[in-house]
């Protein structure tokens, strides 16, 4: 799976668990309904400013997209955010890029 693809499950999931259509979780995150839909079908990765906006209204780290269920293992994920946090940018780079490998 790609990481554009484990972001936009991601989205997905969560707007799902908030019991939410495409429509008012679009509206939530100030985006255009179709914008949105695009974001869904994988046909547009969502900018650092939008995952930053989910990530905000939803009151969640970004690391918390990448995961299939984020919230049996949330001291996990923060804690590894605070690691992401942490890093550089070349390692940043050499872990988007271990993880497109997956």
């Amino acid at each position: 799976m790609s990481y554009q693809e484990l972001i936009t499950n991601g989205i997905k999931r969560l707007r799902t668990a908030n019991k939410l259509t495409q429509e008012q979780f679009a509206e939530k995150i100030s985006m255009s309904v179709q914008g949105y839909r695009n974001i869904e079908h994988n046909r547009y990765l969502p900018t650092a400013e939008t995952i930053d906006k989910i990530c905000e209204v939803f009151n969640i780290q970004p690391v918390e997209l990448l995961l299939p269920e984020p919230q049996a293992n949330l001291e996990k994920v923060r804690e590894l955010n605070n690691k992401l946090c942490n890093c550089d940018l070349d390692k940043l780079i050499r872990i988007n890029n271990m993880i497109d490998l997956l």
